[in-house]
């Protein structure tokens, strides 16, 4: 099924977008910069991929729906949001719960993929997400220093309403994309995919330019001067988004966000092999969860 190899080459390449923002986040930018350094430098690669893709096959752009810029603009902000809650929960004490609920994505796309765009998904995938959202939880690695709360505290503080929050905004980008894609007027899988993604990421660049003029303009300057590292995490992040949209237009995106769980074994596999870290029994099992997790829906889907 080609939306499944989509969906992994999209995992893999959003998993190497983030090890370079992460470099640049440690050496060279703050979190508002590094984020902006994705969008701004992936925009020039996309406008000119959509230009010379329409230019050698429809001749033009194709037409748009009248929700195509609803989807889009909602899904740009949603998707800023829910990284903004992400990077919020590193500052909190009990920060694996809301990691845990920060999970709890894949089951949320699938929730408002039925709320917004009438999509159901069969009891096999439902019993192939748990078991991947089981495996994702046992493969994340929580702070040792995180120290154990009583239950009450756990479950009602911020860090997991930041969790859950972005779990749900996360979710409703992911669906809102593949709205986007569907207004495109194109039989042609890619063209809906380039063009939906170009109209978001001119979006997310105009409100982050703004954001960053209005509270931190030195920034931007940071991030241009950034260009040796950041024309890769451009690239990098165009890859993998097209990667994604592209799945959208094919599948259900609790789907396509069900497969790309996959994303946490590159990260193992990069620990283990690159880095020489040891693995727990944990991780190994969450590991095994996974892989079986998207077998499961392969065969179900």
């Amino acid at each position: 099924m080609s939306w499944i190899a989509v969906s992994v080459f999209a995992a893999f390449m959003q998993n190497l977008r983030f090890m370079l923002q992460r470099f640049m986040k440690k050496t060279q930018l703050s979190t508002a910069g590094a984020t902006y350094s994705r969008f701004l430098f992936a925009l020039p690669f996309m406008l000119v991929l959509v230009a010379g893709y329409a230019s050698v096959t429809e001749g033009s752009l194709p037409e748009r729906g009248s929700l195509f810029w609803a989807y889009t603009v909602v899904s740009g902000v949603a998707q800023i949001l829910a990284t903004a809650c992400v990077v919020a929960l590193f500052g909190q004490r009990n920060f694996t719960v809301g990691i845990a609920l920060k999970k709890s994505e894949v089951i949320l796309t699938a929730m408002v993929g039925f709320v917004v765009l009438g999509e159901l998904v069969t009891w096999g995938a439902v019993l192939a997400i748990a078991i991947g959202f089981a495996g994702v939880i046992l493969l994340s690695d929580p702070p040792k220093t995180d120290v154990a709360l009583r239950w009450r505290k756990r479950l009602f503080n911020s860090a997991s309403g930041f969790g859950l929050a972005s779990g749900l905004l996360f979710g409703i980008s992911a669906v809102g994309y593949r709205g986007a894609t569907l207004e495109v007027a194109s039989d042609d899988p890619l063209m809906r995919a380039m063009v939906a993604l170009a109209a978001a990421v001119a979006w997310q660049v105009f409100i982050m330019t703004v954001w960053l003029l209005w509270r931190d303009r030195a920034e931007i300057g940071r991030v241009m001067a950034s260009w040796r590292v950041s024309v890769w995490t451009g690239l990098t992040s165009m890859l993998g988004s097209l990667g994604w949209f592209v799945a959208f237009t094919l599948q259900n995106a609790a789907y396509v966000k069900a497969v790309g769980q996959i994303e946490l074994l590159f990260t193992f596999a990069g620990s283990y092999f690159v880095f020489k870290e040891r693995s727990s029994g944990r991780e190994i099992l969450g590991s095994v969860l996974i892989v079986a997790s998207i077998l499961a829906l392969i065969l179900t889907v």
